[in-house]
């Protein structure tokens, strides 16, 4: 579990984040949406310690991340898998050394260990076989798998993925939330993610936090999105004539 209180973020100023408080558990993918600028990103950056908290407390199963040297911090990162936004692949790496990089860094396992975790990886996201083949012979999706990959091989009990979808086509996306959904509830770990799309709000959104103007204004499930009565929530969810169109389908 993963529980922020009473974070606030400012920069000079500015205050970015207000007093926030959420909680989110584990076997659930926890999403946080909101308008460019609303402070979701921060808040993301702020719960792996890349922003430093003007105030409060981020605690991974009670353990104050925040408060923490940076020794102590290191040992929770360990525990935490990234999948990034554009990737992150090493283009003069192949597949199979991608995923294998952060066992190269951070552990002591010996060769074949390493070797038998990333095939275990690359099968469990559907690639096995392209452990030869570089970032630049693959497909987008096939790149989000192989961030995936990277990202679980150390088995994390938290997972943060930035805008999993960005770049890809809808029928990918859905893949790739899929995959993503399917990984959270097998390993039961907390997945946090960063996102705009609303197909992934409704197709895997456990947890649904939208961010307005720094603040929590909304929580729910995706189910509860499609029924709100929140003026300020169904403005942004509902703003394509698309999304609009099916909830008016619904009342």
């Amino acid at each position: 579990m993963i529980e922020v209180k009473e974070i606030s973020k400012s920069f000079n100023d500015n205050e970015v984040l207000k007093s926030i408080n959420v909680t989110m558990e584990e076997g659930k993918c926890n999403l946080i949406i909101g308008k460019s600028g609303a402070g979701k990103t921060v808040l993301l950056k702020c719960m792996v310690g890349l922003f430093e908290p003007t105030s409060g407390e981020i605690l991974y199963d009670g353990r104050d991340f925040v408060k923490m040297t940076e020794k102590e911090r290191k040992l929770i990162r360990l525990e935490m898998g990234m999948l990034f936004q554009g990737n992150a692949l090493f283009d003069s790496m192949t597949v199979e050394e991608n995923v294998r990089f952060p066992l190269d860094m951070f552990t002591s396992m010996s060769k074949k260990e390493k070797a038998e975790r990333v095939n275990e990886v690359l099968e469990r996201v559907n690639l096995k076989g392209a452990h030869k083949k570089f970032p630049s012979e693959i497909s987008g999706g096939m790149m989000k798998r192989v961030g995936i990959a990277r990202a679980i091989v150390q088995k994390p009990r938290y997972l943060f993925c930035d805008e999993p979808n960005s770049g890809l086509d809808p029928i990918t996306s859905i893949v790739i939330d899929e995959l993503i959904d399917e990984l959270t509830k097998d390993l039961n770990i907390v997945t946090v993610i960063n996102t705009h799309d609303m197909n992934s709000v409704m197709g895997i959104g456990d947890k649904v936090i939208y961010i307005h103007e720094g603040q929590v204004h909304w929580e729910g499930s995706g189910k509860e999105v499609m029924t709100t009565k929140d003026e300020q929530l169904n403005s942004f969810v509902f703003a394509s004539k698309f999304w609009k169109q099916v909830k008016e389908d619904q009342q």
